[in-house]
């Protein structure tokens, strides 16, 4: 299976995550299920234009190379690296969630503040970790420009959001 398709899984769901981050904290309401889920679709809009940006950069490599099924090899390798260190940060992320979800209310503030929140801060080195296993799985120059770009693109969606939906105060 090509770790194409798990790549932009996990781009997109993080894209929510970035939509829903950006509009958090802004409503004092309870009932806000239509606005997060509103952001987390505005996260997911914006992640879908910014992560065409590394799929056309692995697609002009592959044209612009004199050996593309070395090149195309090269950045399956990346992909493969690329993938393994963002694959143990989505499983702590999704451990903080599961224990938010399902403790009791003290324990589950305790996964927020001890899980979500640092996780959340991680993010950039998370992306910088998988690049480097890009580079170590053999993938390259290739794999690092193509996950240096998709890394890029993750990390701007949530500023994106903001500024263009909730950058004005309610």
């Amino acid at each position: 299976m090509s770790p194409a398709l798990p790549l932009a899984a996990l781009g997109l769901i993080d894209a929510a995550f970035s939509g829903f981050r950006a509009y958090a904290g802004r409503d004092a309401r309870i009932r806000k299920h239509r606005a997060t889920t509103r952001a987390a679709l505005r996260g997911l809009a914006v992640s879908s234009a910014l992560l065409l940006a590394p799929a056309l950069t692995a697609i002009a490599t592959l044209v612009a190379a004199a050996n593309r099924s070395q090149a195309h090899a090269a950045l399956l390798r990346g992909a493969t690296g690329y993938l393994l260190p963002l694959t143990a940060y989505a499983a702590s992320v999704l451990l903080s969630l599961a224990a938010y979800f399902l403790l009791p209310f003290r324990a589950s503030t305790l996964a927020m503040v001890v899980g979500l929140g640092p996780l959340t801060l991680l993010r950039p080195l998370a992306i910088a970790a998988a690049c480097l296993g890009a580079l170590a799985n053999g993938g390259g120059w290739r794999s690092l420009l193509v996950g240096v770009i998709a890394g890029t693109a993750v990390l701007c969606v949530e500023p994106i959001v903001h500024h263009r939906w909730y950058a004005e105060p309610l």
